[in-house]
């Protein structure tokens, strides 16, 4: 009996491994998924569900690489060029984009826009514009992403004035929807979190539509969390944040193993809290 119980068992796992090997596994941002690969084009990878004869399609900015039935492995720049924003300060990766395909199956979080103005007519346009994309980029961070789509950029130059006509600084206004590629788990968030409710503010970022910089400060607030609602993705976080009467929703922007932040926006003000376990 022992001998056709072992035999059975053996049998079970060669079929499950020679199952395995008969498909290619997709590996995107936030699944793994075992398939047929039909064809990769320029912008996109079609395959099939085993089993199933129709053709899904994903676009290669949301896969990290293919590792095929043969053994073979193929990884797909485009996902894996984006860098990581852990953090806000960590605003210099986000990337830039004015290309509409390279946003194309990313996640869209907000929109995004920023405006900086020389104070002399004989400011640096230069510089003015590196204002505006760094105010634009901090924003995107607070959000969660890592990614900016540039829809508008509007830059004028020093005017100077003359007898009849007063002169203006050099002025870049730009406007811009942000994503991500990769939204965070909200079962790997509910296990990190183990059921608790109440928990400690550390950080708090806040940054006005006229403000040059984010403004950082040390926090000794409490955020407790009544509801988690997961909204194509988007994970939004229903409770009560110490000083916050107006707003009692906030999006989950990122967390790691110490940490998560979440955001919201009153008008023109961006904030954005990083929270402990």
């Amino acid at each position: 009996m022992k001998y056709k119980n072992l035999l059975a068992l053996l049998t079970l796992l060669s079929t499950s491994t020679f199952c395995l090997a008969q498909t290619d596994t997709l590996m995107m941002n936030n699944e793994k998924i075992a398939c047929s690969i039909n064809e990769i084009t320029a912008d996109a990878v079609k395959f099939k569900y085993p089993g199933e004869e129709m053709i899904n399609t994903v676009y290669k900015n949301t896969v990290q690489k293919i590792i095929f039935k043969s053994g073979r492995v193929q990884t797909f720049i485009e996902a894996t060029s984006y860098k990581k924003v852990d953090k806000v300060d960590d605003y210099d990766n986000i990337t830039t984009t004015s290309v509409e395909s390279e946003i194309k199956g990313l996640f869209k979080l907000g929109d995004v826009s920023a405006k900086a103005k020389g104070t002399t007519t004989f400011s640096n346009q230069e510089r003015v514009k590196a204002r505006a994309f760094k105010k634009m980029k901090i924003q995107a961070a607070m959000m969660g992403a890592n990614i900016v789509y540039l829809s508008n950029q509007r830059s004028e130059g020093n005017k100077y004035g003359g007898y009849f006509q007063s002169g203006s600084s050099t002025e870049t206004s730009l406007t811009g929807i942000a994503y991500t590629n990769q939204l965070p788990n909200i079962d790997e968030f509910k296990r990190l979190i183990n059921n608790k409710t109440t928990f400690s503010v550390i950080e708090e970022y806040k940054m006005w539509a006229s403000d040059s910089d984010v403004t950082k400060t040390t926090s000794q607030s409490q955020f407790v969390i009544s509801n988690i609602i997961n909204d194509n993705g988007i994970i939004t976080l229903e409770g009560q944040l110490s000083g916050v009467t107006k707003y009692n929703k906030f999006k989950l922007a990122r967390f790691n193993n110490e940490t998560f932040s979440i955001y919201y926006q009153d008008k023109s003000t961006v904030y954005n809290y990083t929270i402990q376990y």
